[in-house]
């Protein structure tokens, strides 16, 4: 089965596809809602599925175009007619920062800010809001609306649409290895969705937080535990943290229960092995030899270094210790899981001789690393853009995880183990560094470090064998 024949089976037919598009549009528009959604994400995940159905590309741009101009045009009713109550609103009412920065865009840029307003991404979804509560003349707004969806339209629809009509020729993959890709596309949107659905469901005003916190004055225990839950200098626990760490221990705990069961490669291991090992695609073993050297011991090190003395030399110990205390941990509980499971990789080269195969270390020790450093990099940024910080992690940990698949070191499953291994050690790290207040280490020369990290384990990928 053909790619385009997949995807055709998990698409929707035309009409609904079109539907989704301009929800997604308005949604991605409107005040409020629109701050909680990755609209960028979605959207190119349908526009893509419209290019490879073959949807005429008019329709395509017409949805979006509906569903922008209504996402607006709602939401500048809402602040025209709510003037008074739109405050006291969910997220509003937790970020009232996201009022002022759209307000002092608007001041800044009068009736055009409504124009602009729609490419901006931390303001796209107030400045509407913004416009309606500030009176604005509903013709000058319509006007505004009507021709930034114009071209707002295009700019997010065409990249998608192409996509999806090109990419099948562009990689030229086997037919047996595409539907592990659209899968894997797939799961990327619905973990994208999930994730943004979480970290708001417990916030102080979400749903799951006043949930809990309900239950928790209804009994003295539930009291208790919200208490012990809750750091000391805190009145509420990390819940964001704690649904991590009981997530992914549960995850964890099922999963290698079921490769202790199976005392073997898994069903899906062995398909998607024969399938790699069938690939020809040029640069592929390159590639894998390269995240192998640049995720083990020397390439971690490398990575860290010029951060960990930067953190040395702020004297900013804590946040050393703990990103110390976090690597450590996932070294030495990737060790014990190996000895207690005992797993034989699929190859063993010689440098692997005497390692085992369950739970993947690089993968875990990279969800490791660049989760902490998007963990504590996103308290240094924004609200709005903090998911900016995990999207960097993970666009980072994929390629890593998945070269180990490429060199025919790990099994599919070694990769999931290590992956929920390295999260359940992430929370732990979170709920260690909440226990108490923090001053922020910013300001910090990101741009130097980064690229003296790039340096350093170039130079280990460069002259340095792997280990």
């Amino acid at each position: 089965m053909s790619i385009a024949d997949t995807l055709f089976q998990l698409a929707p037919p035309p009409g609904l596809l079109l539907l989704i598009i301009a929800a997604i549009a308005l949604v991605e528009s409107l005040a409020l809602v629109g701050l909680l959604v990755p609209g960028v994400v979605l959207m190119t995940a349908a526009t893509s599925l419209a290019g490879h159905q073959d949807l005429a590309v008019g329709p395509v741009l017409g949805a979006a175009f509906i569903g922008a101009v209504a996402g607006d045009g709602l939401s500048f009713l809402l602040g025209y007619t709510q003037r008074e109550r739109v405050t006291a609103l969910w997220p509003l009412s937790r970020h009232p920062e996201w009022l002022a920065r759209g307000a002092r865009f608007f001041q800044r840029h009068g009736p055009l800010s409504v124009f602009l307003g729609r490419f901006v991404g931390p303001v796209r979804p107030v400045v509407p809001l913004i416009a309606g509560m500030l009176r604005m003349s509903p013709r000058t707004f319509t006007w505004a609306n009507l021709s930034s969806a114009l071209l707002w339209a295009p700019a997010y629809v065409l990249p998608g649409y192409l996509l999806g009509r090109t990419w099948q020729q562009l990689l030229d993959l086997p037919e047996g290895l595409q539907p592990w890709l659209v899968a894997l596309g797939v799961l990327v949107v619905i973990l994208a969705v999930v994730f943004s659905w979480c970290r708001h469901l417990v916030t102080r005003d979400g749903l799951a937080y006043r949930g809990l916190a309900w239950l928790s004055r209804r009994t003295p225990l539930g009291r208790r535990l919200w208490r012990l839950l809750a750091p000391p200098h805190a009145a509420e626990p990390p819940l964001a943290s704690w649904l991590l760490l009981i997530l992914s221990l549960a995850a964890l705990s099922a999963w290698t229960l079921v490769v202790i069961h199976h005392q073997g490669p898994l069903a899906m291991d062995l398909r998607l092995a024969r399938l790699l090992e069938s690939l020809a695609l040029p640069g592929l073993a390159a590639f894998g030899d390269v995240m192998a050297r640049a995720g083990d011991l020397l390439g971690v090190l490398a990575l860290t270094l010029p951060w960990a003395a930067w953190l040395l030399w702020r004297r900013q110990l804590p946040a050393f210790w703990h990103i110390a205390g976090g690597l450590v941990g996932i070294a030495l509980l990737n060790t014990l899981f190996k000895a207690t499971i005992g797993r034989a990789r699929p190859d063993t080269p010689a440098y692997l001789a005497d390692s085992l195969s369950y739970p993947s270390a690089h993968t875990s020790t990279a969800v490791v690393l660049f989760g902490m450093a998007a963990a504590f990099a996103s308290h240094e940024l924004p609200y709005g853009r903090r998911f900016l910080a995990y999207w960097a992690a993970i666009a980072v940990i994929l390629p890593m995880a998945l070269s180990r698949l490429l060199i025919g070191v790990h099994w599919l499953s070694d990769l999931i183990g290590g992956a929920l291994l390295g999260l359940v050690v992430c929370a732990l790290v979170q709920l260690a560094w909440q226990r108490h207040p923090r001053p922020r280490l910013g300001p910090c020369p990101w741009h130097l470090l980064g690229v003296a990290s790039l340096l350093l384990a170039a130079a280990r990928i460069a002259w340095l064998p792997p280990v």
